[in-house]
């Protein structure tokens, strides 16, 4: 039988760079979200403003974790060292707080199988249901969500996203013709001579299936690229 895996979250700087936070009840779901922000221009005589792409958000990645001690007195340490739902709580609590060497919360990197999200912890909602004689948590569930976090030089060097003022790549599907293509990605069926010549293609006709095309990126007057309407 394979050896079940357990979930992790592990600092990747600062003054706790290295220390580890396992899981001991790997989430039942998780969820994952994207969003982008546009600015919307009003048109006179338009039922509907043009939306103009400005930039894209970072991905969140949300799940409830859960902490019991009594099914996990020990917080899956070293019986030597145990450790509390109470101790826990403030261990992933300050997650958030600034690091005294980052002058920032530290990044992490949440881990379960394939999966691995690098990113900053952005939410932590807390909700404790079972209590210790004294009055300490000892049954707690959490909702963490964390934020994608990537380095300056992560985004120029492997760019995530792309526009029409930046070239990109498309595969032809079925039978299209280049300024059927131009048309659908510049919104100018004209064009089609700047994917032509980007591709050095004499006969705008002669693309199959499956052919993957470069297509430059698209100027536009004021350097921001193109609207969508």
């Amino acid at each position: 039988m394979a050896k079940l895996e357990k979930a992790k979250i592990t600092v990747l700087a600062g003054s706790k760079n290295g220390q580890v936070f396992e899981v001991l009840f790997n989430p039942t779901e998780y969820s994952f979200d994207r969003s982008n922000t546009y600015k919307a221009t009003a048109v006179p005589g338009l039922g509907s403003p043009l939306l103009q792409f400005v930039n894209g958000e970072a991905d969140q990645l949300s799940m409830e974790l859960f902490l019991d001690d009594y099914t996990d007195p020990s917080g899956r340490q070293p019986a030597t060292t145990q450790r509390s739902v109470e101790d826990r709580l403030k261990d992933l609590g300050g997650l958030l707080n600034i690091d005294r060497d980052l002058h920032a919360p530290p990044p992490v990197r949440f881990s379960w199988g394939p999966l691995e999200f690098t990113g900053v912890i952005e939410k932590l909602g807390r909700k404790v249901s079972l209590f210790q004689p004294d009055g300490s948590p000892a049954r707690a569930r959490l909702s963490v969500t964390f934020k994608e976090y990537r380095t300056l030089q992560e985004q120029l060097t492997s760019p995530r996203r792309e526009s029409a003022d930046k070239s990109k790549r498309r595969v032809v599907v079925g039978p299209q013709a280049l300024w059927a293509i131009a048309a659908q990605e510049y919104g100018d069926a004209a064009q089609w001579r700047r994917i032509a010549d980007g591709n050095d293609l004499d006969d705008p006709r002669d693309i199959r299936p499956g052919q993957w095309l470069i297509l430059p990126p698209q100027d536009s007057n004021d350097g921001t690229g193109a609207s969508l309407s």
